[in-house]
């Protein structure tokens, strides 16, 4: 599992929504929202291949976003509700 928090301007812009439904089209399991701070935090389980493919979608993002930084954190805690992605309220 991975957590990534995306700065730049990505909320108000769909990036949770996109992020989600990328997320459970490629299989993973986790978790999206928005921070107090104008950032998106996420944390992700899943096969290598497809935390490497939203890691990397998370760079661009959505069409209106403008993703400035991705910083990725490899030693987060499990997620318990393996196969689910959901959509969490702002923290």
């Amino acid at each position: 599992m991975i957590r990534l928090v995306v700065e730049g301007r990505v909320q108000g812009v769909g990036y949770r929504a996109a992020f989600a439904e990328r997320a459970r089209a490629l299989g993973l399991s986790g978790w999206v929202r928005n921070r107090r701070d104008g950032s998106v935090e996420a944390a992700v389980d899943g096969e290598t291949q497809a935390i490497e493919a939203i890691t990397a979608w998370a760079k661009r993002g959505p069409p209106a976003a403008a993703v400035v930084n991705v910083a990725i954190d490899q030693d987060c805690q499990p997620y318990p509700a393996r196969g689910d992605f959901t959509i969490l309220p702002t923290l």
